[in-house]
């Protein structure tokens, strides 16, 4: 069976405590992990303090694992997830 080509996926984003929702691109072969730093990347250390902690990734209410894909957590384009740290309350 063929792989899909990676597509570009634009996201609506909000960062832990951040008040304000993002848009984000992220590649459908991008890791969820990754995800986290692409969407941290616009807010942590500017309207977020940075936190040596883990980043998690919430989508339609559950926690992501960060190893898979964003194809493969069936993330579509204009979605909405949730990156917080690792020990924040949720």
């Amino acid at each position: 069976m063929a792989t899909a080509e990676p597509s570009l996926v634009p996201l609506n984003a909000i960062f832990a405590e951040d008040f304000v929702q993002i848009l984000v691109p992220v590649m459908s072969n991008n890791t969820i992990a990754e995800l986290a730093e692409a969407v941290a990347h616009h807010t942590e250390g500017r309207r977020v303090p940075k936190r040596d902690l883990p980043k998690i990734v919430f989508h339609q209410g559950r926690r992501l694992d960060p190893s898979i894909t964003v194809a493969d957590a069936g993330i579509g384009p204009l979605d909405h997830v949730r990156v917080e740290y690792d020990g924040s309350p949720t």
